[in-house]
């Protein structure tokens, strides 16, 4: 009796599994990108089941079920979901310098849930949100992990770490409000401290700021901040706890030293010079350089608060990060795809592309930096960034050849996001 009943039961539960495992999604792709060698392959299927894919394979290869459910793409180019290592998705680009005092947490975080869906919409299925007041951001993350919004797969830093008075501070109101950002931490001892902090409320990564910036008030955009005792004991913590670390950095001195801390990327690198090239491409720290927004900066910035110092700042220094991107992707550094969302509208992370090729890289080479090489930079190689069995099923397409008009990648016309259909607006 009782050698039947266990019977019994393994039957019920092997059916069930079976009942519950998911019927497979073909996916028919006129061209895909395959963006490890740069071919367009011709008449693919991309075979899904869940959330990953299974099998990619050549039409006349695989056998499609009848009554099987299929997304028809025959006349469009399919690529990975693309990622910006870059965002500030719970921030809003029509609130920049003493307009932004005016936002609280709360609304910031349902500024997010919109950002979020407008930045999927676009294309970008995966972001790497660096800085955000009151763990707005790790809300926005589990929210969208537990499927109650819709938006991209996100690993977020909650609030950025920085000294007093500099970037990463509030510098808006006077000392009587005794008012200073949350990340605000100085020496080696309260940085670890700090690390620890964020941790513990739900940061997947650590973000700090090296040296000053364009958007902060009473800074020199150039100026180390941190001193390299602190960014080593920063990441000396982080790396101990399992966290990565990005660290914002204009001035050539504050890159260097956040290199040598052993940062994993520098954000912005405006002023990187030949040394910290070298060094970055010595060390493996990525670039990660918006060089896009610039653009926005400059025609819109005093209509959306930006300071006055602000867009003088900019106007010293976007121009160089533009030719210092050159100079870093011929001098052979990593680099990944990150626009500052935020800065400028969410939805328009696209728009850099074309900078990224006017300033020296091939369209192949612009679409790797938000596809593979973005990947490994995040860590998740071996969920993102491919087309490939075992990843996640996150796909984008488009009309015509992205690899001859990187433009497209502008006008994102399909979306799916882990074998669900987010946007699908391309002409049949």
């Amino acid at each position: 009796m009782h050698r039947a009943l266990c019977l019994v039961v393994a039957l019920v539960v092997v059916g069930a599994a079976w009942a519950e495992e998911p019927a497979p999604v073909y996916v028919k792709a006129g061209k895909l990108l395959d963006v490890r060698s740069g071919r367009l392959l011709a008449d693919q299927v991309v075979v899904i089941r869940g959330e990953r894919i299974e099998q990619v394979v050549p039409v006349a290869e695989v056998s499609i079920p009848r009554g099987a459910m299929v997304v028809d793409l025959s006349r469009a180019t399919v690529l990975p979901g693309l990622i910006d290592a870059h965002d500030h998705l719970t921030g809003d680009h029509r609130f920049h310098g003493y307009r932004s005092l005016a936002i609280s947490v709360p609304r910031e975080t349902l500024y997010g849930v919109l950002n979020a869906r407008k930045t999927l919409e676009a294309g970008f299925t995966t972001v790497r949100n660096v800085g955000a007041e009151g763990y707005s951001d790790v809300a926005l993350r589990d929210a969208i992990n537990d499927g109650e919004i819709l938006g991209p797969r996100l690993l977020v830093s909650g609030p950025a770490l920085g000294i007093t008075g500099g970037h990463c501070d509030d510098n808006l109101l006077p000392a009587e409000y005794s008012h200073r950002a949350e990340g605000i931490a100085d020496g080696p001892w309260a940085v670890r401290a700090k690390v620890r902090e964020v941790t513990k409320y739900g940061a997947d990564l650590i973000k700090f700021c090296a040296t000053g910036g364009v958007l902060s008030k009473g800074d020199d955009v150039g100026v180390q901040q941190y001193t390299l005792e602190e960014m080593q004991a920063i990441v000396d913590e982080a790396h101990k706890l399992g966290r990565k670390v990005a660290a914002h950095a204009h001035g050539p001195e504050g890159i260097k030293a956040a290199i040598l801390a052993g940062v994993d990327s520098i954000e912005h690198a405006s002023l990187v010079d030949e040394e910290g090239i070298h060094l970055a491409r010595q060390r493996g720290s990525y670039l990660v350089m918006d060089i896009y927004n610039d653009t926005f900066i400059l025609a819109h910035g005093a209509e959306v608060g930006m300071l006055p110092e602000s867009l003088e700042k900019e106007r010293q220094i976007g121009q160089l990060q533009r030719d210092n991107f050159r100079r870093a992707h011929q001098g052979g550094t990593r680099m990944a795809f990150g626009s500052d969302g935020g800065v400028y509208p969410h939805g328009d992370n696209g728009k850099q592309f074309a900078y990224m090729v006017e300033y020296g890289m091939t369209p192949f080479e612009a679409i790797q930096a938000a596809t593979i090489h973005a990947a490994e930079l995040l860590g998740w190689a071996d969920r993102v960034g491919a087309v490939e069995p075992g990843k996640f099923a996150d796909l984008v397409a488009v009309e015509g050849d992205p690899l001859k008009d990187v433009t497209l990648l502008e006008r994102i016309r399909f979306v799916m996001k882990g074998g669900v259909v987010v946007r699908h607006d391309l002409s049949r």
